[in-house]
Parts: structure tokens; sequence; C-alpha cells
């Protein structure tokens, strides 16, 4: 028999409100009587920076939570959640940032996955996969019922939770950054689904930091700022600039990174080979050269070698075959200590695993490779009032915000411990900086300081490497862009001559010059 969930048989939801919603944590207000709603057909994007109660919001609407004040009110009907199980039978779905999937179970298995069946412990896993295979096909959603996660990419991936959702009977989906690591092609596919998934009744909460998405795609646009909404609004009535001075009380600064003044080569990396996590190997003959001066993004979608290549860079993960260069020195079999003396920072994707020790504080963490300089000691011992002024002055340079010297990282907002990483990591005034993903996760105003930086950093003369999924990013600060696929560069293309589309295309494996004439 087929696995079954009552809320497959629940009607569609026609209109969901939250009214006067009041979240509090310990010393913090995180919802101020915030009043939200979203209705049957219709996209409503959910902005903010980064801190300011988006994610709480959800929560409560999704079980996660329970909120302190005020009330969700389902079609005219009070509801209480003390659960996601609750929400999901009442017909709520939500797609996180981070997928819940289960990488050695297979589509169908991941989808029925803490569902009952009538007649456990057996699944009738062909039924399951066919009623899968008719929401494929109603909702463009192509899977293979059959295959396993792991075999995926990330924008299949994304269609599995889709399904997951809409397999349970959801009629009100929230979608967490959907598009954060999809080619652009994918994100083309996912909106048509959400769009048909809006003409089938469907209501959509859309979560976003990227303003042009949420413009194409939003019918209304609610933005909180220090948990309150400062305002719900038609979405074709709002420009950009009205978003970000809702979200962040101005006007944002226009990056414009001035012409390509490069120097030499300071990063030289030749026939790059060395193995991943699985066994397999995961580059496969990098050739790469970046100046002094400029910035080179390195584009591609998740899980292609970046987070290997800049490993390799750092130090934390063994070359197999082939050569790095730092100013014609050869770092190939250098360790991290040895590399950061060189001139090389290292901006890591994972800031709190790589780059950061939690339980440490703030003035500990700028400290984690520096404490043993002569510019903090004093014989054997460590200069501590220099180690303060010093932490003192990159706090203040870098815009850190944080109660004191002696606060744990792990209290700071996501924004705030990546500009501290950086505020170390710039510090050294490096030759070779690789930053990886640096405004991921954080909201605009902390991306725009942070782009701010690493032009500021390009025209000092330091070669960086930009690793990001965000393809807006790598085209606002790269001089020179350079696509990734299956542990290869397959193109380096300049920012002003290649296309979206051309670039997307190569992410996807398709050759550089089959890309310009496929967009010609």
């Amino acid at each position: 028999m087929p696995v079954e969930t009552k809320a497959q048989s629940k009607h569609r939801l026609e209109h969901v409100e939250m009214r006067q919603i009041v979240k509090r944590f310990p010393g913090v207000l995180a919802n101020s009587k915030v009043d939200f709603d979203v209705r049957a057909g219709e996209v409503h994007a959910l902005l903010g920076e980064n801190g300011a109660g988006k994610s709480t919001l959800m929560r409560q609407l999704y079980g996660l939570y329970k909120p302190d004040e005020g009330e969700i009110i389902i079609d005219g009907n009070p509801v209480v959640f003390h659960s996601p199980a609750d929400a999901i039978r009442a017909g709520i779905g939500m797609i996180h940032q981070h997928f819940m999937l289960v990488p050695t179970l297979t589509v169908a298995e991941n989808v029925i996955l803490g569902l009952t069946s009538k007649h456990e412990p057996i699944l009738d896993l062909d039924t399951v996969s066919q009623k899968i295979l008719e929401l494929s096909r109603s909702y463009g959603l192509k899977v293979d019922p059959a295959a396993f996660v792991w075999q995926l990419s990330v924008g299949e991936q994304q269609r599995v939770e889709i399904i997951k959702a809409l397999y349970r009977g959801a009629s009100l989906i929230i979608l967490d950054e959907p598009t954060a690591v999809l080619t652009p092609q994918e994100v083309t596919d996912l909106f048509a689904t959400l769009k048909h998934m809006v003409k089938e009744g469907h209501a959509l909460v859309f979560i976003s930091h990227k303003l042009h998405e949420v413009m194409e795609i939003s019918d209304r646009v609610t933005v909180l700022r220090d948990g309150q909404v400062i305002g719900t609004r038609p979405a074709k009535e709002m420009t950009r600039n009205d978003l970000v001075k809702m979200m962040v009380g101005r006007e944002m600064k226009q990056i414009a990174p001035q012409p390509i003044r490069s120097g030499p080569v300071r990063l030289k990396i030749e026939n790059l080979h060395t193995m991943g996590d699985r066994g397999t190997e995961m580059l496969r003959g990098i050739n790469l050269d970046i100046h002094g001066g400029e910035i080179v993004g390195l584009a591609g979608v998740s899980g292609n070698g970046q987070r290997e290549l800049a490993e390799c860079l750092s130090g934390l993960r063994k070359v197999t075959a082939g050569r790095i260069e730092l100013d014609q020195m050869d770092i190939t079999s250098l360790p991290l200590k040895n590399r950061v003396e060189s001139g090389l920072s290292y901006i890591p994707e994972e800031r709190m695993r790589d780059g950061a020790i939690r339980e440490f504080s703030v003035q500990e963490n700028l400290f984690l490779q520096d404490h043993a300089s002569p510019q903090f000691t004093r014989g054997i011992f460590l200069d501590f009032p220099r180690m303060e002024a010093f932490a003192s002055k990159m706090i203040r340079e870098f815009t850190v915000k944080t109660p004191s010297l002696d606060t744990p990282v792990k209290n700071l907002s996501g924004g705030n411990i990546q500009k501290l990483i950086m505020a170390r990591e710039l510090a050294r005034h490096p030759k070779v900086l690789i930053a990886a993903q640096p405004t991921r996760g954080v909201d605009i105003g902390a991306t725009e300081y942070i782009h701010e930086r690493l032009l500021m950093q390009r025209d000092a003369g330091t070669a960086i490497l930009l690793i990001s999924e965000d393809l807006d990013e790598i085209r606002t600060l790269s001089d020179r862009i350079a696509i990734i696929y299956e542990g290869n560069i397959i193109g380096i293309v300049d920012r002003n001559e290649a296309t979206v589309e051309q670039i997307g295309l190569m992410m996807a494996g398709i050759s550089m010059e089959e890309a310009v004439h496929h967009s010609a």
C-alpha cells in the first residue's frame, strides 16, 4: 500500500495570517507585534537584513517555535502548532536553504521518510514512485524516483524537496533562499515551476537577498527591520532602491570597480590535482594565473571542485599532482602557517568550522594564527595591552558590532563574524587572498561592506581569487571570470564581454565556444 498522510486530504488553504506575533529570546526581541499574511495564488516575499526576524517568524509558522504573543489564523480559524508535524498536517511546507535530504536514500525513500504506512513495515515504493512521477509531470519537476540523492545535482535536489512538500499535501510553501546555489538556467526553471504552482492555487513565501529575483517573482513584499514590519506593498509598485531603503534605512552605494591595473603574476596554479572526501578525484588539472591588483572570480555549480581548490591553496588539503606558486615561490607542500608567513590569507567557506572558534572571544579569534608574532610578544610572554589595542583598532576599522572584545564569537551575527574573519586576514596585508563564499548568508548591508573591502584590497595590489556561487557577486567584483566544471577550468572570460546566459551554460558544462554560439 502507498504511504499516506492526513495532509494529502486537506483542502487548499486560501488565507494564512499571522497577527501581532511577538517572539522573545534572552535579551532579544526577535519579532515585535508582526502582522504577515499570504493568500492562495500569490508569491509573498519576506525581506530583511540578518537578524531582522524573518527566519524566526517563518519558524513559528512552520511549528519550530511557538509565539509568545499573537496568533496564527488559517482560513479564519485560529491554530496552534506544537511541532512541524502539526504545520504539515495543516498544509504548510518549508524548503530549507540547506536541503533536508538523506544522500544514501533514493528520491522515493526521501519523499516518504517519516510518513506512516497502512501496512508497516512494508512500503509500496512503486506506488509512491508513480505519485512522484505524476507530481513531476504536473509541475515540471523532472526527477527520477529511483535515483539516489547523492547522484543528483543541486537543482535536482531542490526539486526533490519541492516534490516532498507537495506529496505531503502542502498548500503553502515557505522557500528560504531557494536560488542561493543554482545556475541561472536552474533559476529560470525554478521560477517557471513556482509560477505554475501559483496558477494552481498554491501560496508561496519567498525569502531571498537577491532583490532582482524578488522583483521578478513576487506579487507582494513585506520588509522587516529589527523585528518590526516596515511595510507591505505590491511588488510592481516597488523599485530596487525602495526595497533597499526599507531594509537598511538608507540608499546603498553603487559598487563600480576601477579599470584593472594588474601587476605581475602573484598566484600561479599549474596542472593541479587532488582527491575528494569520497576518494574520487575532484581537481583534474587546474591551470590559473592571478595577477596582483586583479580579482578573478571562480564561477560554478556547488560541488565542482571549488571547496577542494580553496583547501589546496590554503594548505588544508593535500595536492596529489601539480604546483602552486606564490610570487614565484613553490608553496605546494608548505603547511598553512608557512603560507600565511609567505603572504597568503584565506577567508574560508565554512566560517564556523574553518575560520573561527565558537567558544573563543572576539579578541582571541583575531589572534588565532598571529599570537606568536613579534608584534604581540615580549620575549616569551604575550603583550596583552598591545593585543587589546590592535583588536580594538580592527573592530573599529571593520565595523564589527560586538558588545566587547571578550564576547564569544558564537554570540555575533553571521555578518559580524564574517567581518571579524576578514579583519584578521586583511590585517596582514596579504599578497594573495582566497575569498570563498565571502557573503554567503549575510545581509545586504554587510555584503556591501565586504565588497568594498575586497575592492580596496584589490586596489592595494593583492591578487584575489573570489569563489562564489552568487553569479551577481562574481560579475560585480571580478575582472576576469573562470568557470569550473567537474574539476576543470573550462573557460576564462572578461567580465564585460560575457553574458549571464554564456556563463550559465558554461557552468552546466558547455564549452566556451558552444556557449557563445548558443547565446549569439
